[in-house]
């Protein structure tokens, strides 16, 4: 590149020659002179000269005869520059990546929302739409030609029982999704073919796509695989390919899916269960790619309007006059490049969180790099002013020292990167610990590469371009002389002040980690109404081995008077779904003798089915009337058990026991009878209060529904889940002794997980764990940054004084007085950091306030530890210099002038 550049200053710079650039540069004073040498260090980055080149090998053999800087600041800069690629690693993978698709800018999403799994009826006050019914997909398909294709596909996943020729059967994740699944993404298969439109049309052969990644794991990439029999759920499915390697599914999951299946065998396999036909039943989530030239605003409003003339033709939207909430139904048009972001809106605000808290690292981190430059610099003044002496140019000798600021930052990067691909692959492990296939990967892209390399060429020009043009200043007369006081030393207030920098953010990140940390244990510890010592989980699919109506009462009482002999077990507790395992059913209520509630009522309850013995085997006490017994039977009245958040909402003033209600109308008000309550315990999310809920035992079938999907629901209800033990042994033996009870009752009867009542609950907190651990490390990391920093000034400041420390004691200073005035020097510079960082610590506490269980964001105690213990440290880090400083011979430090 040819031709003039004119610089701030009037300078002019003909490109490629950098001998002009150096001329004006000599005359040049002060930010011109800084911001020009800036520029020609991005010069010599893109273009090294031969002079460039000595600068280089001078640079080396500088940084080769101190070993130990070059160690530290390598350290430093890799720890800074470490923790945050390994936080933009997993902020890239998760919140910035595309599906793995053809252009995916194309794809639009109905909906925004993750209101999982299976809902009827209006589901969000603000009439916000996200999930459908099969039949609203196929209107929504027929009358929207905007899209090229809409594809459907299940809002969760299946865990079915599969079994390949005689093998044993075992839990793998499945989804049913539309023919038009891979087509409207663009995706090719690896093997065989992917699934068609003539594959989801009622009566044609039952297929399946397997998942590269389930291909390879549990069948070797064995070719035999595709057009092999597989029997999902006890059905045969013929395997017709294997999906690309890349493609883990429509959305980022911590367990995606083995097999897709097409929606039209979802009544093969779930049979009386089967929701496909269900128009009022809202299960699927639809996406589209849209043809060039469609905006998605009035793509939106389209869908809206053909929402709201839909809504009106389905009996279960206008029911107790539900029909005044349909004008404001409506959807959202969203992009769907990403796919359905339900992780990525889950631990989106906690990876905002770790990338602000992984900065405040790297600026300590940085701030201790520049006190060690500055530092560094300031032994060099002697030979610095020699060479200015000899002619050489200001300008020169800054950007000799900014490229042995360049190779510590790049080998500090270099470094960093190691480390963080090691910090992401333990940050995985420490957020998804049961998800062997997770779909986010810990290997930094080429996008965090970069992000990393420019992260360290920052670093080096930074903070070393204020350290170099510093050191550069030093009067050549005064440094020749020998003068060496600390009243000219140019040095002493940029270091004192990065120190108190380091010290304010040190007390937030402490201070955060405090909370955070009080925060967690309040979350582990609160009272959840349950007792999890010595109990244990299962989960198992009786559906899925065959069981039907009419064969899963024997079932449920043959596994619960098995099990209830195995040695060592006290009791055992079968349910639809057990505590805090991340499941919920729920529905609107209507009571016995009361109006039927308006649209805008909230009447809804969470519900569950559960065995006699459940409440005893979780420890959930009976407060009034009576728990549900073996005399509860498929013949008996309908009777329920309601929590006390149910009597608090639904009965505040009166005795609910022998009061009557039912669900989904109000002409089955009279459905169960009340006949106990049970002490509140949390059975869904464990931050929020416990929910108004009901039980029912597993045996009663509400026959008296008339509605297709009533009748659906409650016959689903009766297939358990989960069962819970109470058990005293060694646990190591549980698992064997349950798997091979479950293979007598049935080989097609699998265990899908099993593990502790503890465990399960302490699933719900993976994330603020994470968060709280690394906020803990970071911080630790930050205090002893910023120990290391105020030790390393505050001993160059002593070398500095020895002549006057010497003379102090000469004229009668004792060896305490010495150490007070090196200690009241690092004192008052970390006062100064606690001053700022205390108002700054406790804005950030506000900010963090979403993040916090029943801790207040000014809380006192986190506020005083975090105070004391960086005082503790600063006091060791500012003492041993002051002892070594006491320690000094008058006569000695003298003659050192």
């Amino acid at each position: 590149m040819r031709g003039d550049v004119t610089l701030p200053g009037g300078f002019r710079y003909r490109c490629g020659v950098e001998h002009n650039l150096l001329l004006a540069l000599r005359t040049s004073l002060g930010i011109r002179e800084l911001f020009a040498t800036g520029l020609l260090t991005l010069a010599w980055l893109r273009r090294p000269s031969h002079n460039d080149m000595h600068d280089l090998i001078f640079a080396l053999r500088r940084l080769r005869k101190s070993p130990g800087f070059v160690a530290t600041v390598i350290l430093t800069i890799s720890l800074g520059i470490g923790a945050n690629t390994a936080i933009f690693t997993l902020v890239h993978a998760v919140l910035l990546q595309s599906l793995p698709v053809v252009n995916p800018a194309s794809l639009y999403r109905v909906g925004d929302l993750d209101d999982c799994c299976v809902n009827g009826g209006f589901m969000n006050d603000n009439g916000d739409f996200s999930l459908f019914s099969y039949d609203l997909y196929r209107h929504f398909q027929n009358t929207s030609p905007e899209f090229e294709q809409l594809t459907a596909f299940q809002a969760g996943h299946n865990s079915m029982n599969v079994r390949a020729g005689s093998e044993l059967a075992k839990a793998e994740q499945s989804e049913y999704v539309s023919g038009n699944y891979f087509s409207t993404f663009g995706l090719r298969p690896y093997r065989g073919r992917l699934l068609q439109q003539s594959d989801d049309t009622p009566g044609s052969q039952p297929v399946a796509v397997m998942s590269y990644e389930a291909w390879q794991a549990a069948h070797g990439s064995h070719p035999d695989v595709i057009g092999s029999t597989y029997y999902l759920q006890t059905q045969p499915f013929t395997i017709v390919g294997i999906s690309s390697p890349n493609f883990f599914g429509d959305r980022m999951d911590s367990r995606p899916p083995a097999y897709w299946i097409p929606l039209s065998t979802e009544p093969i396999i779930e049979g009386e269960n089967s929701l496909l036909k269900h128009s009022d039943t809202n299960w699927l989530y639809v996406l589209g790619r849209a043809k060039p030239g469609v905006e998605p605003g009035p793509l939106q409003e389209k869908l809206s309007n053909t929402l709201r003339q839909w809504l009106p033709t389905q009996t279960a939207y206008t029911l107790n006059g539900a029909e005044k909430e349909i004008p404001k139904q409506h959807v959202l048009v969203t992009p769907g490049g990403a796919g359905i972001q339900n992780m990525q809106m889950a631990i989106r605000s906690g990876l905002r969180l770790l990338m602000a808290i992984s900065g405040l690292v790297l600026l300590v981190a940085c701030a201790n790099i520049a006190n060690l430059l500055l530092a560094a610099g300031a032994t060099r003044r002697a030979e610095i002013s020699v060479r200015m002496a000899l002619g050489a140019a200001r300008t020169r000798l800054i950007r000799q020292m900014l490229v042995e600021s360049l190779l510590l930052g790049g080998g500090g990067g270099v470094l960093g990167i190691a480390l963080a691909y090691a910090g992401a692959r333990m940050i995985l492990a420490l957020a998804f610990p049961d998800s062997p296939h997770l779909t986010i990967h810990a290997t930094p892209s080429w996008i965090v590469l970069g992000f990393a390399l420019v992260l360290s060429i920052l670093t080096g020009i930074i903070f070393g371009i204020v350290p170099a043009w510093i050191t550069s200043h030093s009067d050549p007369a005064e440094a020749l002389s020998g003068h060496n006081r600390t009243t000219r030393d140019m040095t002493s207030l940029p270091q004192r002040t990065l120190i108190v920098l380091q010290a304010a953010l040190s007390l937030v990140l402490l201070v955060g980690a405090g909370l955070l940390t009080q925060s967690l244990r309040n979350l582990q510890h609160q009272n959840f109404g349950i007792a999890t010592a010595n109990r244990y989980v299962f989960h198992f699919d009786p559906a899925g081995a065959g069981y039907t109506l009419a064969t899963i009462p024997a079932m449920n009482e043959r596994v619960e008077r098995e099990l209830s002999a195995l040695p060592g077990v006290r009791s055992v507790g079968v349910a639809l779904y057990s505590t805090l395992e991340g499941n919920n059913w729920g529905e609107g209520l209507h009571f016995e003798g009361r109006q039927p509630p308006g649209p805008g009522e909230h009447n809804q309850a969470s519900w569950d089915r559960v065995s006699p013995h459940f409440f005893e085997t979780i420890g959930q006490s009976v407060l009034r009337g009576r728990g549900i017994t073996e005399q509860d039977t498929a013949t008996s009245r309908l009777i329920a058990v309601v929590n006390q958040a149910f009597v608090r909402k639904f009965f505040p003033n009166e005795s609910p026991i022998g009061q009557r209600f039912g669900s989904f109308d109000q002409k089955y008000a009279g459905s169960y009878e009340i006949v106990g309550v049970v002490a509140d315990a949390k059975y869904n999310n464990p931050r929020e209060p416990v929910r108004p809920m009901y039980f029912r035992p597993m045996t009663q079938l509400n026959t008296a529904f008339q509605e297709a999907s009533a009748v659906t629901g409650e016959t689903r209800s009766l297939f358990p889940n989960s069962v819970t033990l109470q058990y005293v042994g060694n646990a190591a033996d549980l698992e064997p002794l349950i798997r091979r009870t479950l293979s007598g009752i049935n080989p097609n009867l699998p265990v899908l997980d099993f593990l502790s009542l503890d465990s399960q609950v302490a699933r719900n907190f993976n994330q603020e764990r994470l968060i709280s651990r690394l906020t803990t490390l970071f911080g630790a990391l930050a205090l002893i940054l910023a120990s290391v920093g105020l030790y390393g000034i505050t001993a160059y400041s002593v070398a500095r004084r020895t002549s006057e420390i010497g003379l102090r004691m000469a004229l009668g200073a004792n060896r305490g007085n010495v150490v007070a005035l090196i200690l009241g020097g690092a004192s008052r510079q970390v006062g100064l950091g606690l001053l700022i960082g205390i108002p700054v610590a406790l804005l950030a506490g506000r900010l963090l306030s979403s993040q916090l269980f029943g801790v207040r964001t000014y809380d006192p105690v986190s506020l005083g530890a975090a105070t004391l213990v960086l005082s503790m440290f600063a006091a060791i880090a500012g003492f041993i210099p002051a002892l070594r400083a006491a320690s000094i011979e008058p006569m000695k430090a003298l003659r050192t002038e």
